[in-house]
C-alpha cells in the first residue's frame, strides 16, 4: 500500500519552479519521480557530491542518468564536507548539503528561477530526529524535530514526506520497477542515527506498531507549542525591553522569564544557554533586589552581567 505517499503528494503545493534534493537513494528518487510527473517542465534536481566515499562518483552518474531519462535538469554541487574540529561528520555533511542546495537554487535564472526546494526526509527520519532530541533532553523546539515547511534566503523549503514511512516509498518504486542507490555509510553503526535505525526502530515497531504515525504527531504538537512560546517571548520582550530590564523581568513568572531569556539570547546574540546556566541566571534575577546585587554568569558562548537596571550579554 502506498496511500500515505499518494496523500502526501496530493497535499503538496509548492511555488514553482521546484528543486528536489536528489541523493539517488530511494526516498529522493521517489520524491523526484512524483514531482516530475505532477509538474512536468517545472522541476529541477540538485545533487550534492560530498566526496567522502569512493561510491560518490557512482551516485552522481546514477542521478545524471535518472534525470536524463526524466528530462529533468540536474545541478551537481561538489562540496567539502570534512568536519571542523569538534564537529560531527553528520553535522558537517548536513551543513554542506544545505549550503549547496541554497547556492544552486539562488544561481538559477529567471524565468526559470527556483522558488522552492523539496527534501525527502520521511517518517522514519522524523522519528530518529525526535529520539535524538529526547536523548539530549531537548525542550519543545528540539522535540518539534524537523519542520515540514520553512523560509530561508528567499526560498520556500518543504519536507512533504514526514508522515510517509520509508518502506512505503521503496514499495512504490518497486511497483514501478525503479532502481535507486544504497549509501553504504547508512549501515555504519558508528553513527548514532544508524544505530537508532538498526536497533531501536525494529523494537519500537514490535511494541508500538503505529509509532511512525504517533511520534511525528507528537513532534507536530511540540512544533505548535514552540510557535506559541515564540509569540509569547516576542510579546514579553517588547514589554521588558532590549536589553531586558531586571524589574520588568521580575514581574513575569519564572517560566516566562526563562522563555524570554532563551529567546533574547538566541535572537540578539545567537547563543543558547545550558539548562544549568539558565536556572542559575533565573535564581540571580529573583535575588536581585538591591542596587549592590552583582550578576555575572557564564551563559552560552559568553556572559550575562548586570549593568545598572539592565541585563547585558557580552562575549569577551
Amino acid at each position: 500500500m502506498t496511500e500515505k505517499f499518494t496523500q502526501a503528494m496530493a497535499c503538496f503545493s509548492p511555488a514553482l519552479p521546484l528543486a528536489v534534493g536528489l541523493s539517488g537513494g530511494a526516498d529522493s528518487t521517489a520524491l523526484l519521480l512524483a514531482c516530475a510527473e505532477r509538474w512536468p517542465g517545472q522541476v529541477r534536481a540538485i545533487h550534492v557530491h560530498h566526496g567522502l566515499q569512493s561510491a560518490a562518483d557512482d551516485f552522481e552518474r546514477h542521478c545524471a542518468a535518472l534525470c536524463t531519462r526524466l528530462q529533468v535538469p540536474l545541478a551537481v554541487q561538489h562540496v567539502d564536507a570534512r568536519p571542523a574540529p569538534g564537529q560531527s561528520p553528520e553535522d558537517a555533511a548536513r551543513a554542506a548539503r544545505y549550503r549547496a542546495f541554497e547556492a544552486a537554487a539562488l544561481s538559477s535564472q529567471p524565468p526559470s528561477a527556483i522558488q522552492s526546494i523539496a527534501l525527502a526526509q520521511h517518517a522514519d527520519d522524523q522519528v530518529e530526529t525526535l529520539l535524538l532530541a529526547l536523548s539530549r533532553g531537548a525542550g519543545v523546539a528540539g522535540l518539534a524535530a524537523m519542520p515540514a515547511r520553512w523560509q530561508r534566503s528567499g526560498l520556500a523549503w518543504h519536507r512533504p514526506l514526514l508522515r510517509v514511512p520509508g518502506a512505503e516509498l521503496r514499495a512504490w518504486l518497486r511497483v514501478r520497477g525503479e532502481r535507486w542507490v544504497e549509501d553504504p555509510s547508512n549501515q555504519d553503526e558508528r553513527y548514532t542515527r544508524n544505530r537508532i535505525r538498526a536497533r531501536l526502530l525494529p523494537v519500537l515497531e514490535s511494541v508500538f506498531p503505529a509509532f511512525r504515525d504517533t511520534f511525528p504527531r507528537s513532534a507536530g504538537h511540540a512544533a505548535q507549542a514552540s510557535e506559541l512560546l515564540l509569540e509569547i517571548a516576542q510579546q514579553d520582550l517588547e514589554a521588558v525591553g532590549l536589553p531586558p530590564r531586571i524589574a520588568a523581568l521580575q514581574a513575569l513568572s519564572r517560566a516566562r522569564q526563562a522563555n524570554l531569556l532563551r529567546h533574547w539570547l538566541r535572537q540578539a546574540h545567537q547563543t543558547t544557554p545550558a539548562a544549568a546556566q539558565l536556572d542559575e541566571l533565573l535564581s540571580q534575577v529573583a535575588a536581585c533586589t538591591t542596587r549592590g546585587h552583582h550578576i555575572h554568569i557564564k551563559v552560552g558562548r559568553g556572559f550575562v552581567a548586570r549593568e545598572g537596571a539592565l541585563l547585558r550579554w557580552y562575549n569577551p
